[in-house]
């Protein structure tokens, strides 16, 4: 259980040097002694086993009743102030904490579990019945997003060394559920005023303890799109009485290709991806369809409107070319996730006195994956940026199914929250 850690900030405790241990900066201010404080204290024991229980305890996307309930118990202690009922059974409550003053914003962490199967070398003892361990860890490291973020709640509830309200939202479904946008809808902001909104991802891309930090737009938009190929059957030995749907399903994956190298400026980052294609059972049978799923991403919204009318007119084209036609269900999904400049700047100032200027950089260029914290951002001025937690050159990316989130990054993650929150609300 997580009880109220007892952390002296201006204890001095033994740290690596900078050669062979945790962090490379020397450097003897607060934000290193709380750091190395919470590295060797049992708070941060009890914050990982919160980590690995919600590991081994994952729930499907908009199903996260038991971890709702588990995070509200392990807040109660702190005297956190929750809303008894959220209008959508979908979403977890937010909690509000400490005098009240001025309004900072909230810290997003998200709740999640995928349906992916995952080697059993690193399966969890205890799991639910029929759900695999993939949510929160093996797919983005959720758990570990969630365990730091109430590490730093109750850590925020002893010091009580800021002046305002902090809003911790523990959000579910993030993983193409859109539990941000589901929170917003039900009257999130209404109900939780915030004058900003900061987001914290782990990357294993990225060496231990580095910040990464972007102006702008840092993750894509993802719009989904099938595509049905209606043509004609038969059997194999009389294709004349056919209309074959995989010679044009083949045809359209082709001209899909060209969308990018033909249509959109060579400055405009866009990908279109077939991630599947199913047409047929048998060797001697033409099948009367065939279909095709495929993502769609970009950064700019009259991009992203160029992409779907090329999608679609590549399908119906090619498709009228072999005498058939098609279905297109199009669905827009997240929007791309868009920084502020002034949250941005202000954040990356805070790192770079956290963590020193060399663990501190911008990133060259966004990342074509999706984040619903986009829609936070539409709402609200803010920020998202990553936390790296790179072990070794080859750890497995987010998303795959060896992927392991490293606990080893939970004190530098819960104090950097703690850190932000006293920045941003200065006790006068």
């Amino acid at each position: 259980m997580l009880g109220s850690p007892s952390i002296n900030p201006t204890r001095t405790n033994p740290r690596p040097s900078a050669r062979g241990g945790l962090f490379e900066s020397e450097t003897d201010h607060p934000h290193f002694r709380l750091t190395m404080s919470l590295f060797f204290s049992n708070a941060m024991k009890d914050v990982v086993e919160i980590r690995r229980y919600l590991h081994q305890h994952p729930e499907l996307g908009l199903s996260e009743f038991h971890t709702s309930d588990y995070v509200a118990g392990k807040l109660k202690p702190w005297a956190m102030r929750s809303p008894e009922a959220w209008p959508a059974p979908a979403s977890s409550p937010p909690c509000a904490m400490g005098p009240v003053s001025v309004p900072l914003g909230y810290g997003r962490i998200s709740m999640l579990c995928q349906s992916l199967k995952r080697p059993a070398s690193i399966m969890p003892a205890s799991l639910p019945a029929g759900c695999m361990p993939a949510a929160t860890t093996v797919t983005r490291g959720h758990d570990g997003h969630t365990a730091m973020l109430l590490g730093a709640a109750g850590i925020l509830a002893e010091r009580r060394n800021f002046d305002g309200i902090v809003h911790l939202i523990f959000q579910p479904a993030e993983e193409n559920f859109g539990g941000a946008r589901l929170m917003i809808e039900d009257g999130l902001f209404e109900r939780f005023q915030c004058d900003a909104v900061f987001g914290l991802h782990n990357d294993p891309g990225i060496a231990f303890g580095h910040f990464a930090f972007r102006e702008g737009p840092i993750m894509a938009s993802v719009d989904e799109c099938k595509i049905t190929v209606i043509g004609r059957g038969g059997h194999g030995a009389e294709p004349q009485s056919t209309s074959d749907p995989i010679v044009a399903g083949a045809s359209i994956i082709m001209a899909l290709q060209t969308i990018a190298s033909r249509n959109i400026h060579p400055l405009d980052p866009v990908v279109v991806t077939v991630g599947a294609f199913h047409a047929g059972a048998a060797s001697n049978v033409y099948r009367s369809g065939a279909d095709m799923v495929l993502t769609i991403r970009s950064f700019d919204d009259h991009v992203r409107d160029e992409l779907e009318s090329r999608v679609r007119a590549i399908a119906e084209g090619q498709a009228a070319s072999y005498g058939m036609t098609v279905e297109i269900d199009y669905e827009r999904g997240y929007p791309a996730t868009v920084n502020h400049k002034a949250e941005t700047d202000y954040v990356r100032d805070v790192a770079r006195r956290f963590a020193g200027e060399g663990k501190v950089f911008d990133m060259p260029r966004p990342t074509m994956g999706g984040e619903d914290f986009a829609y936070m951002l539409q709402e609200k001025p803010g920020t998202y940026f990553f936390l790296g937690t790179k072990r070794t050159e080859n750890d497995p990316p987010l998303h795959h199914p060896r992927y392991d989130f490293n606990d080893d990054i939970i004190p530098t993650g819960t104090a950097f929250w703690v850190e932000l929150v006293e920045s941003r609300l200065k006790l006068e």
